[in-house]
């Protein structure tokens, strides 16, 4: 942890995160107004702090920070929650793949081609459109995406570690796959992986943000920074503010993951690491 805060980039990223988690929290308590409430007497209020709306109002008079503050809580958890599960399905496969080798490595290493061969939203979009539109469903969707990635860095993690002396020496030992697997390979090949993971968190973030512009994300009234876009096309000229400060807020969040696993890449490389 003390390597982070050496490194101006990761902190600058870690900065950004902690910025929008103390954002999430403090909403679950507070916000200035009801994000769902409409109010036909304020629509398309510029930002004013004499009106309390320091972001201005929407179409529907609905306050944007309160909208923005709660879209930042299901934005994060979906891209999270769609993260680690790409994370922890695509890192089993990928080791499993690289470990035994075989018809099992050629099998999960066609079924990764089969899914890279779809450009990633188009995959998502083909997702969605097979379970519907559900929350749930958009974790799964974004999900998919990321188990083929993640399989192919453990797979090649796994490659590049299991021919080592120490991997040779355990199993002479007497120890069995699986131990091998637990105790020695994976805490080898996780650099790469949480390097993946905070890189992987920010595409998630765009793919959620993109699949509820289109309508298959989060659904009206519950706000996500993705259908506040979508909302903001019809008024977007006569009121830039519904669309300037939701996209803001998507850039910055997308930003701090990819400074965070821009420095992590650089602390966890020794190579980086010793040109420094």
């Amino acid at each position: 942890m003390s390597r982070i805060f050496k490194n101006p980039i990761a902190v600058v990223g870690l900065g950004l995160i902690l910025l929008y988690v103390a954002v999430i929290i403090i909403s679950q308590f507070w916000l200035p107004f009801d994000p769902l409430q409409m109010d036909t007497a304020n629509m398309l209020q510029p930002p004013s702090l004499k009106t309390g709306h320091v972001l201005g109002t929407d179409e529907f008079g609905r306050d944007i920070l309160s909208r923005i503050m709660q879209g930042a809580g299901i934005s994060l958890l979906i891209s999270v929650s769609a993260t680690a599960m790409g994370a922890v399905i695509g890192t089993f496969m990928g080791i499993w793949s690289g470990f035994l080798g075989g018809a099992w490595d050629q099998w999960i290493m066609r079924l990764a081609d089969i899914l890279f061969a779809f450009p990633s939203l188009l995959l998502a979009i083909f997702v969605m459109a097979i379970l519907g539109e559900h929350t749930y469903n958009v974790i799964f969707a974004i999900g998919i995406v990321y188990i083929p990635q993640f399989a192919r860095i453990a797979r090649g993690a796994v490659l590049s570690v299991k021919n080592n002396e120490f991997i040779r020496a355990s199993f002479s030992s007497g120890a069995n796959k699986s131990y091998v697997l637990v105790r020695h390979l994976l805490p080898n090949i996780m650099m790469p992986i949480i390097v993946q993971s905070s890189l992987s968190l920010s595409v998630a973030i765009l793919l959620e943000s993109a699949l509820s512009f289109l309508g298959m994300g989060v659904q009206p009234p519950y706000p996500s920074w993705g259908n506040m876009l979508s909302s903001a096309r019809k008024v977007m000229m006569l009121a830039p503010w519904t669309a300037i400060y939701p996209g803001l807020a998507i850039m910055l969040l997308v930003l701090g993951f990819n400074l965070l696993g821009d420095g992590l890449r650089d602390i966890m490389d020794p190579r980086l690491r010793n040109v420094q």
